[in-house]
């Protein structure tokens, strides 16, 4: 069945993918952005240029009877609340993208389901998720689904701190990075590709409406792994740090979102929920193959930028240096 599909968004890190599967699963695709993402997108999407608070192009939008909406670019209760107005009673299924950090912080089951409450203390970014969640659900006159991703990789390598392309800067620099914990913590990576076939399957399906998702792949891996993995695709060796979550909030304050909030803790997934109704799907499992395709984006952004120095190298230098000396000096006693 072909269907007529909006996103919002449509070059990011994950919604291209998603555009390109939709493209090939014969829908009739358009996506509305800012248009300064210089992407290629599928041929025969209908690109749009518009701004999402340019309230008189989304009533527009509102009124051309899209059978899916895809949110991918709300992060507040504002903007979804705003396409509550502009989308209800014209869309056959609106599908909001959340965030799997959403999920309770500490965790109390090892396992993550959608019964997991959401709670997050730590992240402003997941508390708004959150209450974006809540309006929708609180809504009416608007058919929704939300879909909560966890860590996708397509273009960006996978870091700690979601410093980017840093680590691999200070990797191909021979510089220590820095972990948090002892880098054991099993953490759950999903390629954008794989991501995506689940994700459209659930394009104009009912039961799928009026109900929360995640989508992730069903394989997780240590920290040490992903790092000595990033290094391997760079032809280098990871010189890794390792630091207590505390320690290094105290540092950096800012830090405490991104590790307290989401990658201090393991994320391990249970997906049968969205399985049972977008059908079985296999996500990626070597790390190598999962992290092939961001090693290869940081290549050609160094290759065409060359190498670069990161506005946190200063302080990651002297964490890293005061950690070993501690290190040293326990070792003396």
């Amino acid at each position: 069945m072909s269907l007529k599909v909006l996103f919002i968004g449509g070059t990011g890190n994950i919604s291209l993918s998603c555009v390109t599967e939709a493209v090939k699963g014969g829908h009739r695709v358009s996506v509305f952005n800012r248009a300064k993402t210089a992407v290629d997108l599928p041929r025969g999407v209908t690109a749009i240029a518009g701004d999402l608070k340019d309230a008189a192009a989304y009533r527009q939008l509102g009124k051309a009877g899209f059978d899916v909406v895809c949110q991918f670019i709300a992060f507040t209760p504002e903007q979804v609340a705003g396409d509550v107005a502009a989308f209800s009673g014209g869309t056959g299924q609106y599908i909001f993208i959340s965030s799997a950090s959403v999920y309770e912080k500490p965790p109390r089951h090892y396992v993550i389901t959608e019964k997991t409450p959401t709670v997050n203390p730590y992240w402003s970014y997941s508390r708004n998720k959150i209450a974006c969640e809540g309006l929708l659900k609180a809504s009416s006159g608007l058919p929704w689904t939300i879909v909560r991703p966890s860590h996708t990789v397509r273009s960006m390598l996978p870091t700690m701190f979601n410093e980017g392309d840093s680590v691999g800067h200070r990797i191909v620099e021979r510089k220590p990075v820095i972990v948090a914990g002892d880098g054991t913590t099993l953490w759950t990576l999903t390629r954008c590709a794989d991501f995506a076939v689940p994700f459209v399957k659930l394009f104009g399906v009912r039961e799928a409406l009026g109900e929360d998702f995640h989508i992730t792949s069903d394989y997780a891996y240590t920290w040490n792994d992903i790092y000595d993995t990033i290094a391997e695709g760079l032809g280098a060796k990871a010189d890794i740090v390792h630091v207590p979550t505390d320690t290094l909030v105290r540092y950096h304050p800012e830090w405490e979102g991104p590790l307290m909030g989401d990658k201090t803790w393991p994320a391990l997934f249970d997906n049968a929920k969205v399985k049972r109704v977008a059908g079985d799907f296999a996500g990626t499992k070597d790390v190598k193959d999962v992290l092939a395709e961001p090693i290869a984006h940081f290549k050609a952004r160094l290759r065409s930028e060359g190498p670069k120095t990161g506005e946190l190298d200063s302080l990651i230098d002297r964490i890293a240096r005061e950690q070993r000396t501690l290190g040293a000096l326990a070792a003396e006693i």
